[in-house]
């Protein structure tokens, strides 16, 4: 596939990865989604089912480096093959789980696939469009994870209304079935795909920038986990009702999904740098804002917020594609990805053990705060390791 016809067909492995994604937040979202369905079936308590919820992504910390070595080692292809078959597979366990133990098993093997799909893939978008319209098809891309999330809360529910526990779980699998037969169907890779040995892959990675690509990613990450955890109980704390709380934070992920794709056409347009800046700094200063303002503006301000918020995400994201070669960037990825989970695992827990310790929700929009600015620090210092001569 050569020229015009293969720069075309660049839109439509883009559509191929941007649903892939799209089923695995799906497919997290799942268990929050079929929650009191999940409680009353297994009759476990809601910190059973937070674990349940964590379980998703928590392989990330142990298998987001292998994942991008094997991908290395034995092709990126095969490795999503594989690990969107898992996604199948832990999905069949879970719709047909007799027990507890059972239902934490799938939700694993679900887990290690979704995540190894989430890194993997990421380097694959990178492979087809790096150096052209990156930015445009990294924002799309990532704005699959708000699309999904939404999803699994608006069909899952009806469908567990209609039919149970069991119907609302096979909706999950069905739609990591469809994401399979596309990858098979449609994929294509960007150039021949040539296993790369461990000690070639070492050699290769940047650490350096690349740690510091990934402290901004995670941190951003988690600035935005402040928002979606807290803001309720802000809310309500200010005499909002749940459900209106619920609703304000609900536009706030709706606006952060729309500013994604924006800020990813906006940074192939003016620079990558400057939405990443702009987008970083602004929201610092309106984090901690929605704090302490009138509740009359609390929804159009929430709103914005988000939308600001949104345009920074898929520019991150291309960062690692400035500083990996084509031979590690599966590893890199690994890599990237893998103090990414970390920090999601410690710091929504920290922030909630600092907002009980003080007793004020607000707490945690400050430390949002704070890691909005040590982000812009970090993107400083990126820009000053790649780009030396133009700081």
């Amino acid at each position: 596939m050569q020229g015009e016809h293969r720069a075309e067909y660049r839109w439509v492995i883009l559509f191929v990865l941007f649903f892939a994604r799209t089923t695995m937040a799906f497919q997290y979202q799942s268990a929050a989604a079929l929650a009191p369905f999940i409680t009353q079936s297994f009759a476990v308590s809601l910190a059973e089912l937070g674990l349940l919820i964590g379980l998703y992504l928590g392989p990330g910390i142990v298998v987001a480096i292998p994942g991008g070595a094997l991908a290395a080692r034995f092709g990126d292809t095969r490795v999503v093959t594989i690990s969107l078959a898992m996604m199948l597979g832990g999905g069949l366990i879970i719709a047909l789980a007799p027990n507890w133990e059972a239902l934490l098993a799938g939700r694993v093997i679900a887990g290690i696939g979704g995540v190894i799909v989430n890194i993997v893939m990421t380097k694959m978008l990178v492979d087809w469009f790096a150096g052209r319209e990156i930015g445009t098809a990294m924002g799309v891309f990532v704005s699959s994870w708000p699309l999904g999330i939404a999803a699994a809360l608006i069909s899952l529910p009806a469908l567990a209304d209609i039919g149970g526990l069991l119907i609302g779980s096979l909706g999950t699998v069905t739609i990591v079935a469809v994401a399979l037969i596309l990858f098979v169907a449609f994929y294509r890779s960007a150039a021949p795909e040539t296993p790369v040995k461990s000690a070639r892959i070492s050699r290769d990675i940047p650490v350096k920038p690349l740690s510091l690509a990934a402290g901004v990613w995670a941190l951003y990450n988690t600035a935005l986990a402040m928002v979606f955890a807290f803001g309720t109980l802000l809310l309500t704390s200010k005499g909002v009702s749940t459900t209106a709380s619920g609703a304000t934070v609900s536009l706030f992920t709706l606006f952060v999904g729309i500013g994604i794709p924006i800020g990813g056409f906006l940074s192939d347009k003016i620079g990558r740098d400057r939405i990443i800046m702009a987008s970083l700094t602004v929201s610092a200063l309106s984090v901690p804002t929605m704090a302490f303002i009138p509740l009359s503006t609390t929804t159009a301000f929430f709103a914005v917020a988000g939308l600001l918020m949104g345009l920074c995400a898929g520019p991150i994201m291309t960062l690692p594609s400035q500083v990996l070669s084509e031979q590690s960037r599966a590893f890199g990825m690994g890599v990237f990805f893998a103090v990414y989970y970390a920090v999601m695992m410690v710091g929504p827990a920290a922030a909630g053990a600092i907002a009980d310790w003080s007793g004020f929700a607000e707490s945690a929009f400050l430390m949002g705060s704070l890691m909005l600015a040590a982000c812009i620090a970090l993107h400083w210092s990126f820009i000053r390791t790649t780009q030396p001569d133009q700081t």
